[in-house]
């Protein structure tokens, strides 16, 4: 109820600007820890609200409920007085976010736009609640940053991550482009041509790949063998130069190097304390600024994001719902309904269809799955 103000008593009453209680779906949570000092003692009545995608069976993909609860989340802590920091992160420690959930865009959206058209209106919503925070955005960035939940990564401010985490697009291989706002971020961070290579390529950055390309702030190792915290044991992390002159840093080892490594993975535990310790630290350093200085400050660093995003937003919109009758149609059902570990259409089958000028059917989309090869 909203304060009388004609009554003084009812103006000592605070007013909820939030659109409606808490969040819609339970695979999304929304949580207030106590912030902390430096020195990581806990403040009383000031908080960190954690948004947490909890959907771990599906590497924490979103299905449409969990977007909508993630922008409710997102309002709640843009609103809340007592919030410092919005920390976004998944559960768990295999991935941060795949994305979208293939299992509901193969199952229900391939091959109805005007449906997909609705839901690509909630994703769009869904990135701006997070460039439009009133609060520090932090992704706690706790595993695999794939797809849509890099995009979503790449909507937040600052990205933390542990170093076995791996970031990339998948869409060019499953039926969808970068458009929910990676192409809109990534050439301002680290130049166009590297913008192209990781935009069109579909190869995934290790985490310290990703922080000497600019795309998160920090890196902290999460595995841990006999006790001990050690570097990812699969990539190269050393900045040394290779034998064609290359820096080697962040890359992926290869041969006995990476046979040792998976040995070493193996024998190891994952262990994210020092991701939280480094994501409070983050957090604590925001609580001695002026708050309303360090959101206009936010406000306009946010806006080369948001003006890239405000201008393509709805053009994309209208193509990735058209695109669900062709390639997202023939890709998602692909990723679906995989055969053994086969994920993807007959790509070289579909450029030779096209070469002929043949038309898109739904023998053509049945052609390319991985069942019609699996009966050859």
């Amino acid at each position: 109820m909203t304060p009388d103000p004609t009554n003084s008593a009812a103006l000592n009453e605070l007013i909820d600007h939030n659109l409606t209680a808490g969040a819609a779906a339970p695979e999304v949570r929304y949580e207030k820890r106590p912030a902390k000092t430096m020195d990581g003692e806990p403040i009383e009545g000031l908080y960190n609200a954690w948004i947490t995608l909890d959907n771990q069976k599906q590497y924490n993909s979103y299905t449409t409920e969990m977007v909508k609860a993630v922008i409710l989340a997102f309002r709640e802590a843009s609103n809340a007085r007592d919030v410092v920091c919005a920390v976004f992160t998944g559960a768990g420690d295999k991935a941060f976010s795949t994305g979208g959930n293939t299992k509901e865009y193969a199952e229900y959206y391939a091959g109805r736009p005007a449906e997909y058209r609705q839901y690509i209106r909630l994703f769009n919503d869904m990135v701006s609640s997070v460039l439009a925070c009133d609060k520090p955005v932090i992704c706690r960035v706790n595993g695999m940053r794939i797809g849509g939940g890099q995009e979503l990564g790449m909507a937040c401010d600052l990205s933390i991550s542990q170093d076995l985490a791996r970031f990339g697009q998948a869409g060019l291989k499953h039926g969808s482009a970068p458009i929910g706002g990676l192409t809109d971020c990534v050439p301002a961070l680290m130049g166009t041509e590297q913008a192209i290579a990781y935009c069109t390529l579909g190869e995934h950055w290790s985490a310290h790949k990703s922080y000497l390309r600019g795309m998160v702030i920090d890196i902290v190792p999460a595995l841990k063998v006999d006790g001990e915290y050690m570097a990812n044991p699969l990539v190269e992390t050393q900045r040394f130069v290779d034998e064609y002159g290359r820096f080697a840093f962040g890359e992926p080892k290869s041969g006995a190097a990476l046979e040792q490594g998976k040995a070493l993975l193996k024998s190891g535990t994952i262990d994210l304390s020092l991701l939280d310790e480094a994501v409070d630290r983050y957090c604590a350093k925001y609580v001695h600024l002026f708050p309303e200085c360090l959101t206009k400050t936010f406000e306009e660093l946010r806006k080369p994001k948001l003006a890239a995003w405000n201008a393509n937003k709805e053009g994309s919109r209208a193509w990735l719902a058209l695109n669900m009758m062709t390639e997202g149609r023939a890709g998602f059902r692909a990723f679906n309904e995989a055969v053994g570990r086969d994920r993807e259409i007959d790509f070289v089958a579909l450029r030779q269809a096209i070469a002929r000028g043949d038309s898109w059917t739904p023998e053509l989309t049945e052609s390319l799955l991985p069942a019609a090869r699996a009966g050859k």
